[in-house]
């Protein structure tokens, strides 16, 4: 049994940062310390997220879990040339983090966009489709697509898609859109939806739906997806190799139909279907 590693809270000035063990060195967060089998064993440090419901999250026993969490457990079983540690950290600072080495590659439902694929490394085989919805309040009836958002306040993660997709539709249609940034992940879109300071986020139906049971989140979604994009791991790119093994094994997976079973058990349906 593989022991899971991700760090203790760390406060910086920047905001709250969740780190694990495996700083690296200024080569790269991996190392080549370990051996499984007498066989040399490479250590990938696995850069994620805490606070993305159903996706990277802590549960109710303080474990990191989720869909992407799972699915890299089930990669590393097989990958016996590397293991695997979670490093977790606010999503505004995983890509600094993987730029400046402290991870070796990102989990945590990257889709592609042209900033991204500038200074970074796509693997090629993807895990899941990746809905986005607009996500007001259940009371809320007068936002029904995000031509509505015209004049109102929408709240999404700094860096993240929601956020590229919604900067990009502001500039297209006269910015009439209020975009703030939430500071504490979901938690703080949640809230303000909730107490109004906000009037609609954009995520997925099957982060909502957990919201709403765990958290009291009193959202749902409306109108057609605005994006459905297909979800990779992020890596540096001279990563070549372990990009190639990373689909590799997650064509192995799909034809074993484990990615299929994850994304029912975590995302509620098979978004793995659609590739």
């Amino acid at each position: 049994m593989k022991k899971w590693v991700f760090g203790a809270l760390l406060v910086v000035a920047s905001g709250v940062l969740l780190a694990g063990c495996g700083l690296g060195t200024d080569t790269g967060a991996s190392s080549d310390a370990l051996t499984k089998d007498g066989k040399d064993v490479k250590t990938i440090v696995v850069g994620t997220g805490t606070q993305f419901p159903n996706i990277c999250f802590i549960d109710d026993k303080g474990n990191l879990t989720g869909y992407d969490v799972e699915l890299v457990k089930a990669l590393d079983k097989k990958l016996p040339q590397y293991k695997f540690e979670f490093k977790t950290m606010d999503f505004s600072n995983l890509l600094l983090s993987l730029q400046t080495n402290k991870i070796d590659f990102v989990a945590h439902q990257m889709e592609v966009n042209d900033e991204r694929k500038e200074k970074f490394l796509f693997n090629k085989e993807p895990y899941n489709v990746f809905p986005l919805q607009v996500a007001v309040n259940e009371k809320n009836t007068d936002i029904k697509s995000v031509a509505d958002l015209a004049g109102k306040t929408a709240i999404v993660s700094a860096t993240s898609n929601s956020a590229v997709y919604l900067e990009k539709y502001n500039k297209e249609h006269g910015d009439k859109i209020n975009i703030v940034y939430s500071g504490t992940g979901n938690n703080d879109a949640t809230n303000q939806i909730r107490t109004g300071r906000a009037d609609a986020t954009i995520t997925t139906p099957f982060a909502v739906k957990l919201l709403n049971e765990q958290a009291d989140a009193q959202q749902k979604v409306v109108g057609e997806p605005v994006l459905n994009s297909k979800v990779y791991f992020l890596l540096r790119k001279n990563e070549s190799q372990l990009s190639d093994d990373l689909d590799g094994a997650l064509k192995e997976l799909k034809e074993e139909g484990v990615v299929s079973k994850l994304s029912k058990k975590w995302l509620g349906a098979d978004y793995s279907v659609d590739f």
